[in-house]
């Protein structure tokens, strides 16, 4: 309820002009007096509405013309608030009942106000509901990221976030970017006004085709809005099951997300928040350290009809290792054959191999295969174009009809209006503008080749010099994988040993991001490697 309604007044200390404040109980409708003279009138149980500040304020200061020195407007409505605020349900019965009979809420917690030479300041001298708020654990990725930023060794290296790094160890702004934001500033035509809910149209087109290709995109079928980045873009999609999807989980209460294990960690949280189930289906294999392709194609067999089954759609993070061909296709029927909802999150297309095209072939072979519906897409352009934080992504899903894309729009603008009201429009701009300029576009495929050729020349030399510092472990594992991280095998205790004795950052699961290695620490991280592992297993029994 608003503060300007029948209200409480909880004991409220008084003005004093020089001094510290006196803090007094104020019995009910009583006025008190300080020891300046001046009174003081408090707001009592079923009294008429607030009016606006005034000479007649139910909370009122020395009068101008007193002498006395006054709060500013600012500090006066804010005590007048705070003594205002706490609602009476029955103003009626409250202002003809006994005060004994009365059903009165709780008094609130005194407030002071405490003069500056500048100004007063309010202040609550009870306890809230703040002070049981217990502290959260840190991010297991950006809180990894912090302590590195706070580590002053020198020879410090993080390879931990998945954030791509030139040979010089800094980030790399695509000079495709830099010239789309100059054609950008020169738009004099250009504004910052919001966007629709749905976002900026022309990106969102573009980037679609980007994604399922010219020939697969089909606009009137396909439902989409404008993310912020591969986070809200799954965030969007869980919210969307979470309103609508079966409710398969064991006591049929919330949908069933099943995720990779291991997946890519913040998908729990993603899903859990919007009010999903999340499990996990085997993936990866620690034993050998590679696809679990069996293991992955019994426990989707098995999942309850109505599932919905998360696919990375190009280099799997955290292992890198992603199906062939034909596993793809071998998937695609037994999630078809089971009954099962696909959503694909595609994070790093181009980036994986440097051909967006072949990053994209799983996802476009799903699509065609024709024997799914309500495929759902959750894309972002961080990685790719290099845009981590402009926050620039999609989300979609392909309907069965142009009715039916309506009605899922329809939703899903409904669940972006209350979350976010409109995306930002600087970075899907930037993605429009490039994929959108024959000049621009090419330019754009070959620096996102030369990312990935980097990475892909720090996976190979990371395993030469593991072998050079005298590593006898089979690495082939780590040459295999595709992507930006190098999934070691390492065991959480190595990780430990690697940070505490060699101060090398990287997350507890034994991924290393290989954008964080240039030719000025890979022969320090690959010897500290090498020094953790040796002697010891780099597989599960």
């Amino acid at each position: 309820m608003s503060p300007r309604g029948k209200c409480l007044a909880p004991p409220v200390a008084l003005y004093r002009p020089k001094f510290s404040p006196i803090l007094l109980p104020v019995p009910r409708g009583q006025l008190r007096e300080g020891h300046d003279g001046h009174k003081r009138s408090l707001l009592v149980h079923g009294a008429g509405p607030e009016p606006p500040l005034s000479p007649s304020l139910p909370f009122s200061f020395p009068g101008r013309d007193s002498g006395v020195p006054r709060p500013p407007l600012s500090a006066r409505r804010a005590l007048q608030t705070t003594a205002a605020v706490q609602a009476c349900r029955e103003p009626a019965r409250a202002a003809s009942a006994p005060p004994s009979s009365r059903n009165l809420p709780p008094p609130l917690p005194a407030v002071s106000l405490q003069m500056t030479a500048s100004a007063p300041v309010i202040t609550a001298t009870g306890g809230s509901y703040l002070s049981s708020v217990p502290e959260g654990p840190p991010d297991a990725i950006l809180g990894i990221a912090a302590a590195f930023r706070a580590c002053t060794h020198p020879d410090a290296v993080n390879v931990c976030v998945g954030a791509y790094r030139g040979h010089d160890g800094k980030p790399w702004v695509l000079p495709s970017v830099r010239a789309a934001e100059a054609a950008m500033a020169g738009d004099a035509a250009a504004n910052k006004e919001y966007l629709p809910i749905e976002g900026d149209a022309a990106f969102v087109g573009r980037a679609l085709r980007f994604a399922y290709g010219e020939e697969e995109y089909e606009g009137s079928t396909t439902a989409a809005v404008q993310s912020l980045s591969g986070t809200g873009a799954c965030r969007i999609g869980a919210a969307l099951l979470a309103k609508f999807a079966p409710k398969v989980n064991s006591d049929g209460t919330k949908p069933l997300v099943l995720v990779p294990d291991p997946t890519w960690g913040n998908h729990f949280g993603i899903f859990r928040e919007a009010g999903c189930e999340a499990q996990t289906y085997r993936y990866y294999d620690r034993r050998t350290n590679r696809l679990d392709f069996d293991g992955m194609l019994a426990d989707l067999s098995a999942a309850p009809r109505g599932s919905v089954v998360l696919l990375h759609a190009c280099a799997h993070n955290p292992t890198g290792c992603d199906p062939s061909p034909d596993q793809w296709d071998a998937i695609s029927t037994v999630i078809a054959d089971a009954g099962l909802q696909i959503f694909f999150d595609s994070a790093y297309q181009g980036f994986a191999s440097g051909d967006a095209e072949a990053d994209a072939a799983a996802l476009r072979s799903v699509v065609r295969s024709g024997r799914h519906r309500g495929i759902m897409l959750a894309q972002s352009f961080a990685k790719n174009f290099g845009l981590y934080g402009e926050r620039t992504g999609t989300f979609s899903v392909l309907c069965a009809s142009p009715e039916e894309r309506t009605a899922v729009q329809s939703q899903l603008k409904l669940i972006v209006r209350p979350m976010y009201s409109s995306p930002p429009r600087h970075g899907s701009s930037i993605v429009s503008t490039v994929l959108g300029d024959d000049e621009l576009r090419p330019q754009y495929y070959n620096e996102c080749r030369e990312m990935a050729e980097r990475i892909a020349e720090m996976r190979a030399l990371l395993v030469v010099k593991l072998k050079e510092k005298g590593s006898t472990h089979d690495w082939s594992h780590v040459a295999g994988q595709i992507g930006m991280f190098a999934f070691t095998g390492m065991s959480a205790d190595m990780v430990d040993e690697l940070t505490a004795q060699y101060y090398i950052f990287l997350t507890r699961d034994g991924r290393i991001s290989l954008a964080g290695l240039n030719a000025n620490n890979i022969d320090y991280v690959a010897g500290a490697v090498h020094a953790v592992t040796d002697g010891k297993k780099i597989t599960a029994e």
